[in-house]
């Protein structure tokens, strides 16, 4: 049967309709081309980076914390230091709008990461596995740590650096980086009595002692105040950032200035070692127990945020302690 000219418009029309609609089922979110930012120097090279990264992992030791500093959301995080909720100290507590995917810290799902589509990966303070690095660079950019580094041992200001040139806002980077440091520059010149001093962070987990090492940001926070590690237990360095002790080793966690903390138990446990107790520093009140575990995480994250955290309440408590009389 012959078609009229109006039988042929509605065609046309309907057709025009179908195409329509079919285009429409396409892709939703066609993500833009993306232009390049800067390049990250890494331990596996260079990695160039999307100059304004809009879906960000942080998978490394305090990245989340660092991307926060800078006003920078992460829409996926690992929570290192196990505080539960957006995975960050209450030194970083509101800087979340919306809360983050939580991922694993040492075990990954490579499915869950690929599943955030993200745009850019920081993994800086980290153990540093060229396999894992390769896994997670299939998904998108990935920052490793940098060159020449142990594992987790990245610094605050390495891992300021190089998050923020990454997340295209260094000039905040240099402004958060030179806030701290005038702020252990005002530590230091407040407690002159500091310089030269030997320290020993020590810990407690798992009922043994063990001491951190240069790289360790407990120890570098010392350092960076003008103490200097103990020869004797900087002697033990094996490519960790700590060296166990063994109970007949308890005495290297005497110097002029002992720290000491527990990891994995009540405080009790460490004022109750008549061992410990008994040590130069304890017996002359030069040995500083922390009690508070958030002090003790700030202490741990070695980020700009639980640093400046850390300097604020325990500078007080080791001038009060070298101060005593033996």
């Amino acid at each position: 049967m012959r078609r009229g000219p109006r039988g042929r418009l509605r065609l046309l029309v309907l057709v025009v309709t179908v195409l329509l609609a079919i285009g429409a089922c396409g892709p939703v979110e066609e993500r833009a081309p993306v232009a390049d930012g800067p390049a990250i120097d890494t331990m596996f090279g260079p990695v160039t980076v999307p100059s304004a990264p809009q879906r960000v992992l942080a998978l490394g030791w305090s990245d989340a914390e660092t991307a926060l500093a800078l006003g920078v959301q992460p829409i996926g995080a690992s929570d290192w230091l196990g505080f539960g909720g957006d995975g960050v100290g209450p030194w970083a507590q509101g800087r979340y709008t919306t809360p983050p995917q939580m991922l694993g810290t040492s075990e990954l799902s490579y499915e869950q990461v690929s599943s955030l589509d993200p745009d850019l990966i920081l993994n800086t303070r980290s153990d540093g596995s060229r396999e894992k690095h390769e896994e997670l660079s299939k998904i998108a950019p990935t920052i490793a740590p940098p060159a020449n580094v142990p594992a987790y041992g990245t610094n605050w200001r390495q891992q300021m650096s190089m998050v923020s040139t990454a997340l295209g806002r260094p000039n905040e980077g240099a402004r958060l980086t030179a806030d701290l440091d005038a702020k252990f520059a005002r530590a230091k010149a407040d407690n002159p009595a500091f310089a030269g001093k030997t320290t020993v962070v020590g810990t407690h987990y798992q009922d043994k002692y063990a001491a951190y090492l240069r790289g360790d940001s407990r120890l570098d926070l010392m350092e960076e105040l003008g103490f200097r590690n103990r020869p004797e237990v900087q002697a033990l360095a094996n490519g960790s950032f700590s060296a166990d002790l063994s109970r007949e080793q308890i005495e290297l966690l005497s110097a002029d200035l002992s720290v000491v903390f527990p990891l994995d138990s009540d405080a009790t446990v460490l004022r109750e070692d008549q061992a410990l107790n008994q040590i130069p520093a304890a017996r002359a009140g030069h040995m500083v127990l922390l009690d508070d575990p958030m002090l003790v995480n700030a202490m741990a994250s070695g980020s700009t945020l639980g640093t400046a955290h850390t300097l604020d309440r325990l500078v007080p408590m080791l001038a009060a302690a070298l101060g005593r009389a033996p």
